[in-house]
């Protein structure tokens, strides 16, 4: 009866085994355990792209197809779905469905329902669209499968192809069938070591290119990672020139190809007589200044702080600016709009500007290797004055005239002179020096507690920044939470008790922020010694990068910290004990720490700069090898003796 039971109930677990592993395909066992710490896996990523000649007029249309199996209960997460359009990319023939395994079979379910939505910038209406839809069913182990055809109008927007993703890809193809008259080159990005198969065929009036890639690991996705584009494997095609009617028409085989494009869009702005209101601002703004500089100065900052940044399209309306009148008279626009409206203001000054177009650091390609619109996604004014560019953005606030937006920095900068003519300049990247923060504190210890005041002086992208957050904080308490947070010193316990702030919202002058404040129980005591650690600020430890990072890192901007701190030296003690100076430096970090005992003070110092943008694994390393040294400095302590 004993051993009955026991068989009974081997026959229980290997039922329950046996069903659940019925509940699961062997495609899902196969996938699972290849990629076990996955979401997902693509199974299938196809794209078909058919170039074709019509007369003198290119048609793009490009077939897609993903299966998707899902290897965790996050599937359900995955359910909605939305494709993006607008007057440049036409969806049609949209197919989905989602599969669920049942009964050892996949049993399809199709997507009968699709939304079209206006993809709305708060209040404004552009011509980008969304197609949505739900994926009915979807949990672990079901699969979806996705197809449609898109339309590209303009044959300058052909796209990139992706390789790879922040998922596992089984099977990845590309394939381009091109008229003969067309001739395309292809540019390869982050393809080394990668076994990617190409073939180019030749049938009739087409080649065929066809890439392929297969069992594709997942890319690890990492915080202040730069661009994707700088991380995916994938490439650019492009579209140099076309044969029609026996003459060959150059389409993006150059810059002056893409500038002259460009160009074709804009020479007919502004052509209207400026408002008259626009005028007397633009009189008003410049009536006391004394330099074409000065003049410049007060239009920018005028339009910063006056025209509202959104960011819309409408077909065309991509490329080409708005009228400045418009622009005045709504007090809104985007990118182009605001350089329009610059470009008028300056030129009713009687100062040239140039419109000027350029990609942001999301954007890894420059203009010789890709010719095309996608090497930009942001208009610019640039100004000259004494062999001297300044590259004006008013869609940022407080940016003083000699800062370039910091998403600019480093970027070529494709610059507009006439209807032939143009200049690529590089963008600088602002040096650490001018994005500083500079502290001098002083304290008294009173019962193990600081007592201190401090000065700090903040410029730059660092002021640029704080002024940004408080334009959100409206209250006292609010203001102070802020400070509390952006100027800790010591431990959680630091409170700031009063402050006040000098140049507050000032394009010229430094933000200067006075306060005091206390930190309880920071000091201690033992016996007749007295310990105190004068490393109040340790942010130089949040640069340190995780040792297993896989990727580049990047940063809004360079900067530089000086820190000082003087310590009233209590009555009746002496100093038993000063750390040693650290000095420590690479090509990336340099870090100082000095003490220094006078006048009954103890004067501590900590300057560091950070001169870097981006670092590679590599650099990434040396500078965490520098930073673990100076974080053994930060454990230092001040031992002080009584008498």
């Amino acid at each position: 009866m004993k051993h009955s039971k026991m068989r009974l109930s081997l026959y229980l677990i290997l039922g329950f085994v046996l069903n659940g592993f019925s509940q699961e395909s062997t495609e899902f066992n196969l996938y699972k355990n290849l990629y076990p710490n996955s979401n997902s896996v693509r199974l299938n990523q196809k794209t078909t792209v058919t170039i074709s000649l019509n007369a003198n007029d290119i048609n793009i249309t490009q077939e897609i197809f993903e299966e998707d199996l899902y290897l965790d209960e996050s599937a359900n997460y995955n359910s909605k779905k939305a494709l993006f359009f607008s007057s440049f990319f036409e969806l049609e023939k949209v197919e989905a469905s989602s599969f669920s395994f049942v009964d050892g079979k996949y049993k399809e379910i199709e997507v009968k329902e699709f939304k079209e939505k206006d993809e709305l910038d708060q209040s404004f209406y552009d011509d980008s669209k969304s197609l949505n839809f739900i994926y009915p069913n979807l949990k672990k182990g079901s699969k979806s499968k996705l197809k449609y055809i898109e339309n590209v109008k303009n044959p300058r927007f052909l796209s990139p192809f992706y390789f790879g993703d922040f998922y596992p890809i089984v099977n990845n193809k590309v394939t381009i069938i091109a008229d003969k008259n067309i001739d395309l080159i292809f540019k390869e990005f982050n393809t080394e070591g990668l076994e990617l198969s190409f073939k180019k065929e030749e049938k009739k009036n087409s080649n065929i290119y066809s890439w392929e890639v297969k069992n594709m690991d997942k890319y690890k996705y990492e915080p202040s990672t730069p661009t994707y584009k700088k991380i995916l494997p994938h490439i650019v095609p492009i579209i140099t020139s076309y044969k029609s009617n026996n003459t060959n028409t150059s389409l993006a085989n150059k810059v002056s190809d893409l500038y002259g494009w460009y160009y074709s869009l804009v020479k007919d702005i502004n052509q209207e007589p400026a408002d008259e209101n626009l005028v007397a601002l633009v009189n008003e703004l410049i009536k006391d200044k004394p330099t074409e500089l000065e003049k410049v100065k007060a239009i920018y900052y005028w339009t910063q702080q006056n025209i509202k940044y959104i960011a819309f399209e409408y077909a065309l309306g991509g490329f080409i600016p708005r009228q400045a009148n418009d622009v005045f008279q709504k007090k809104y626009g985007d990118c182009k709009d605001n350089s329009s409206i610059l470009y008028k203001m300056l030129d009713i000054a009687g100062i040239k500007g140039d419109l000027t177009w350029i990609g942001t650091r999301s954007i890894p390609y420059n203009y010789t290797e890709v010719p095309t619109p996608i090497v930009d996604n942001h208009m610019i004014l640039s100004y000259t004055n004494n062999n001297d560019t300044y590259f004006l953005d008013a869609t940022g606030r407080y940016i003083p005239i000699d800062y370039p937006t910091s998403f600019i920095q480093g970027k070529e900068a494709l610059i507009s002179k006439d209807g032939s003519n143009y200049i690529i300049k590089k963008v600088p990247v602002v040096p650490a020096s001018k994005n500083a923060v500079i502290d001098t504190t002083k304290i008294d210890i009173i019962n193990e507690n600081i007592i201190g005041k401090s000065k700090v002086e903040i410029t730059g992208y660092n002021k640029i920044e704080t002024f940004n957050y408080l334009e959100n904080e409206k209250t006292v308490d609010k203001i102070k939470a802020f400070y509390n947070t952006r100027l800790q010193k010591g431990n959680n316990k630091f409170l700031i008790d009063s402050l006040t702030e000098t140049n507050k919202y000032d394009y010229e002058k430094n933000l200067i922020v006075d306060y005091s404040f206390n930190i309880n129980n920071y000091a201690k005591k033992l016996g007749n010694e007295l310990f105190v650690n004068l490393n109040l600020v340790k942010d130089l430890a949040s640069y340190k990068t995780e040792e297993d990072r896989k990727n580049e890192i990047e940063y809004d901007y360079k900067n530089h910290f000086n820190y000082t701190t003087i310590l009233n030296i209590p009555a009746g003690y002496s100093v038993e004990y000063l750390p040693e100076n650290v000095n420590l430096s690479n090509n990336y970090v340099s870090s100082s720490i000095t003490y220094e005992v006078k006048n009954n003070t103890i004067i501590y110092n900590h300057i560091y700069n950070l001169d870097f943008i981006n670092l590679t694994l590599a650099e990434q390393k040396d500078v965490n090898n520098l930073i673990k040294k100076i974080e053994t400095a930060f454990k230092e302590v001040v031992i002080l003796k009584k008498l």
